[in-house]
């Protein structure tokens, strides 16, 4: 009832803000059964995610039916002179599997079936609801705060002027490289999350906490921060995309001044998506679930989240105040999922209750006290740094006592075989 409930207000929203379904609409999704998809990457992710129930020659098996039911389409599509990308194949070998559950299993395979066929469409169904969410934003919020962060930014050293220079420095090969990092932070997750989920098909369990829970929930809060402080980022509120509407051509080659920050009027196509940083949390969110991965998925967080960062800044898209927002963000979400699956102690209580009034405080501070953190930023850049680095500290002292989560105990599944996945 309540995803029912979700779905029908989304349509509800795209339909009031958008005039009519977009592509996160279900019946829009659903084209995607025939006609190209937005994303194959994350089509293939997704299907990935999924098989995590499956044994490796069940996973091949489903690799290789999504392979030729694409490359079949592929064919078709240049027959009919269509746009000829893939993914489309996942989609049918995501569907099929939720039917066999239905109608080939019983009991508790069914159910393990169910969720790993739930777990890979919930992927695919988030990042398509995100884009309603950035219309809403767009559409319902006609001025952003813009020159409330660029001022407040002064306290930092304005690090998206400085990051888009270095940008600029490094030519295509590094501007490239990070834009690949920025827009495949999906794969990068599922890879990880497909890592920690590892033995799913041996216990027939899943363990009570993994990315995706910290993913989907990060995807679900931040949009309604973005509601409450709008901000489209200095690439287009001071830089050549934001056009007629941006304050000045500035970014990233003049610092801007410090005057009495003003609510800016912006157009409606624009998403105010930069408050807190969702990049950045989700990237953080990678690197603290890489910490107990083997050495080779360590480095991967790790380089992951410093390049995300860098590509957040250096394209102009955030601000550093956004930045140190969405680190308090992620580390806030993920102590209360990681309590809530080992159980809630005094310690943990303590660390939500100090997170959220962090970033609380970093809000309001970024509305109210712009002015003065530009003024004395050798007082008030400390301070920021300070504030992320004690919710950090809390963090990783109260985790720490929590532990790692592990799975269920597999005797909560019938014992049975493993469930054939039909070619």
């Amino acid at each position: 009832m309540v995803s029912l409930g979700f779905f029908l207000a989304m349509d509800y929203a795209e339909r009031r803000y958008g005039g009519g379904p977009i592509i996160g609409h279900p019946g829009v999704q659903m084209q995607e059964l025939i006609f190209t998809p937005e994303s194959w990457p994350l089509m293939y992710v997704s299907m990935a995610l999924m098989t995590v129930v499956f044994t490796w020659r069940q996973r091949f098996v489903a690799a290789g039916v999504a392979v030729v039911i694409d490359g079949v389409l592929v064919l078709v599509r240049l027959v009919f002179d269509a746009r000829t990308t893939l993914g489309t194949g996942p989609l049918w070998v995501m569907l099929a599997c939720a039917v066999m559950a239905v109608t080939h299993r019983s009991g508790k395979e069914r159910v393990l079936l169910l969720k790993g066929v739930g777990l890979g469409m919930l992927l695919l169904v988030a990042r398509k609801t995100g884009n309603i969410w950035l219309l809403i934003t767009a559409t319902s919020r006609p001025t952003v705060l813009d020159e409330y962060l660029t001022t407040a930014d002064h306290a930092l050293g304005n690090p998206s002027w400085l990051a888009g220079r270095l940008i600029e420095a490094t030519g295509p090969v590094g501007s490239n490289i990070l834009h690949w990092v920025y827009t495949q932070l999906t794969v990068a997750a599922v890879v990880i999350a497909f890592y920690q989920l590892r033995h799913v098909a041996r216990e027939r369990s899943y363990p009570r906490h993994h990315l995706v829970r910290t993913f989907l929930a990060i995807g679900l809060l931040g949009p309604a921060i973005y509601m409450i402080f709008p901000v489209v980022g200095p690439v287009y509120a001071f830089g050549a995309q934001g056009g007629p509407w941006a304050v000045a051509n500035l970014w990233p080659d003049v610092l801007p001044s410090i005057p009495a920050p003003r609510h800016l009027t912006f157009n409606d196509l624009t998403p105010r998506n930069c408050m807190p940083s969702l990049h950045t949390a989700w990237a953080t969110a990678i690197f603290i679930h890489s910490r107990r991965a083997p050495r080779l998925l360590r480095y991967a967080g790790t380089f992951w989240l410093v390049a995300t960062l860098g590509a957040t800044l250096g394209f102009g898209y955030h601000y550093g105040v956004d930045i140190i927002a969405g680190v308090v963000f992620t580390l806030t979400i993920e102590g209360a999922l990681r309590a809530q699956a080992y159980g809630w102690r005094w310690s943990s209580v303590q660390l939500f209750a100090y997170g959220t009034t962090v970033f609380a405080g970093l809000l309001v501070s970024y509305r109210c006290l712009a002015t003065e953190m530009a003024r004395y930023p050798g007082v008030f850049g400390p301070l920021l740094l300070l504030a992320m680095g004690s919710v950090i500290y809390g963090y990783v002292r109260t985790t720490t006592k929590l532990g790692e989560p592990q799975a269920a105990p597999a005797t909560n599944l019938a014992p049975g075989p493993q469930p054939e996945m039909a070619a």
